[in-house]
């Protein structure tokens, strides 16, 4: 048995159509609908698949549900800004500066909310 050879991630969201979008266009990712089913799976670059599945009482997670680990998260921040996504602020311990990159100890790393409220990152490393 090899438990982890074909394991895989999911998450819901309240709307497939928005979800679609935004994966798919705003982030620009592969994203593909599955046969017969309202589902939708995400690719990721290293070949793995996130399933994002319609949940009608769907509750955003209050955890980062997905990471992107990027070269440079500036960069990213700047280019995902530029097609309207909007990054976290926070204060205090984990305390971001204007453009909402946290950089005061771990990786260098940027929060933000996909159209369901699920909690994204973009991350060095």
């Amino acid at each position: 048995m090899k438990l982890g050879q074909n394991a895989f991630s999911g998450f819901s969201v309240d709307d497939m159509a928005k979800a679609m979008e935004f994966y798919g266009h705003t982030l620009g990712l592969e994203v593909s609908e599955l046969p017969n089913a309202d589902l939708m799976q995400i690719t990721i670059a290293s070949g793995g698949k996130v399933l994002v599945y319609p949940k009608d009482n769907h509750e955003a997670a209050t955890f980062t549900v997905l990471n992107f680990p990027v070269d440079d998260v500036d960069e990213v921040v700047d280019e995902l800004t530029t097609r309207g996504v909007r990054f976290e602020r926070f204060e205090g311990d984990i305390s971001t500066d204007e453009k909402g990159v946290f950089r005061n100890g771990g990786p260098t790393i940027a929060w933000f909310r996909d159209p369901a409220g699920n909690i994204l990152s973009v991350l060095e490393g």
